[in-house]
């Protein structure tokens, strides 16, 4: 299909309901942040936004703000990749990294023609309010948040303008220098996707960014950092896909052998545990993990649910089988696990069996010190159950920054994924609706994500310095203790 190629009104129309039916069927999580009238409300402007013949991008961009609306972070919307790919020719991309800083978009990368650090003002005079305000919608987050939004931001500046606004040949950029409120332009031209990813790669802050957005080659790390003080990093809970997993198993003997070690050193009374990067992964490892911060017995939900057994509209199910016999077998195997986990329906909800949501134990070798909790905006479904139970459960002081996942829960766990006939447009979305086994508390807001008990952000001299703002900031803070 060509970029604009416009589709008539009608198979438009046809697509948008298929999606609301499917959303409205299947979609546990649909009414989770928004109000049925609110939904139906998105719907209605939807529905009048394609009353014309109306591209494939265009059509893209209204189930995009449909998707985040809806406030879950495992939305996931994607085109159809022949079309993707077709759309990423061509030197039409914003050439550098940016980041936010105390509010302000600044340049991350050194470069030649804009230096680094300088506050960027507007883009082809279009203001950096409404830039990253136009750019929310391709960053889905739990509920009402922002804060994560801005991982896209940093991550995907060039290819959001490029999609939002069309293919560039070069950019007007109005920008001051640091420690300057005069205003300068400079036109910088456009380059190719590859440059952009290989500038990204090459940004400024990579090592502090490093923290909090690459994937982790070490996936967890034990060290101690003082007399009285040792460091647990977690970078991912994607360490085996189950409890009997080889990469799970040796991530359980590691922790024990961590923890047997705090239990016998009577001095290290202070525990530092970094998730920032922590964007989830697989069960146990975020309960496992749980199990030695934790001195009471807990459940992974306070309670679970899923609105369908059997595959609604099977006819757009994406299947991860081929041929028919095969994708017979699976939808048939989904939907024997999901009777068995979700078997009772009670107020047009099938809830989880507690057989699933055992009553667990705190570990024998737990830690009875003082709990310091990193966290960071990338910090998402099981890196956030984890964070919640730390949060509510312990002693934990929480420093940080706001995360993208919800501290009362999330739809997480079972993705499924839908294929629109007429678009081929994708729509990925996870179904379990659930709420986490977590206490109220003063702080900690619905529809957020977990607030921390120290709100700490690097500043723009920290940046500069590419500081670890947090970690020194958490220091410091046991020093004066």
């Amino acid at each position: 299909m060509a970029q604009n190629e416009k589709l008539p009104a009608e198979r438009l129309k046809q697509d948008l309901t298929i999606f609301k039916e499917i959303r409205e069927k299947a979609n546990s999580g649909l009414y989770k942040y928004r109000t049925k009238q609110q939904i139906d409300s998105i719907y209605s402007w939807a529905f009048s936004q394609i009353e014309k013949p109306a591209t494939l991008l265009e059509f893209y961009k209204i189930i995009l703000k449909i998707t985040d609306f809806e406030g879950s972070v495992h939305n996931d919307t994607t085109l159809p990749d022949e079309f993707q790919n077709k759309f990423s020719l061509g030197n039409v991309f914003f050439p550098y990294p940016v980041k936010l800083i105390e509010g302000k978009l600044v340049i991350n990368f050194q470069n030649s023609e804009i230096p680094l650090g300088s506050e960027i003002h507007s883009v082809n005079k279009i203001k950096v309010n409404k830039l990253i305000k136009d750019f929310y919608k391709y960053y889905t987050t739990d509920g009402y948040n922002i804060s994560g939004k801005y991982i896209g931001l940093t991550s995907s500046f060039g290819k959001y303008f490029e999609m939002e606004y069309g293919p560039q040949k070069s950019f007007l950029v109005e920008y001051s220098l640091l420690n300057s409120s005069k205003k300068l332009t400079k036109i910088v031209s456009a380059v190719s996707n590859d440059i952009r990813k290989e500038n990204f790669k090459n940004r400024f802050s990579l090592p502090i960014d490093s923290l909090q957005f690459n994937k982790a080659k070490n996936k967890y790390s034990f060290k101690i950092i003082s007399k009285n003080t040792a460091l647990l990093s977690v970078h991912t809970f994607s360490i085996g896909k189950n409890a009997k997993a080889k990469e799970h198993l040796a991530y359980k003997k590691y922790l024990d052998s961590c923890f047997q070690y705090l239990g016998k050193n009577n001095q290290i009374n202070n525990l530092i545990v970094d998730v920032r990067n922590n964007g989830g992964g697989s069960d146990p490892n975020d309960i496992l993990t749980f199990s030695y911060l934790t001195q009471k017995p807990y459940r992974e939900n306070a309670s679970a649910y899923v609105s369908f057994q059997e595959i609604p509209f099977a006819d757009y199910f994406v299947y991860d089988e081929t041929e028919p016999q095969k994708k017979l077998e699976e939808k048939n195997d989904f939907e024997t696990d999901l009777k068995e986990e979700f078997p009772k329906l009670e107020n047009g909800k099938y809830n989880q069996d507690e057989k699933f949501n055992q009553l667990l134990q705190p570990d024998t070798n737990n830690f009875n010190g003082q709990i310091y909790l990193l966290i960071s905006p990338r910090i998402a479904s099981a890196g956030s159950l984890f964070a919640s139970l730390v949060t509510g459960n312990t002693n934990a002081i929480i420093i940080g920054e706001e995360t993208m996942g919800g501290y009362f829960g999330h739809n997480g766990h079972t993705p499924v994924e839908y294929e629109l006939p007429n678009t081929k447009i994708k729509t990925k979305f996870s179904i379990v609706n659930l709420d986490q086994d977590v206490p109220k508390k003063a702080n900690q807001i619905f529809g957020r994500g977990i607030i921390p008990d120290h709100e700490v952000k690097q500043t723009l001299e920290d940046f500069l310095q590419n500081k670890d703002t947090q970690f020194e900031y958490t220091l410091k803070l046991i020093e004066s203790k």
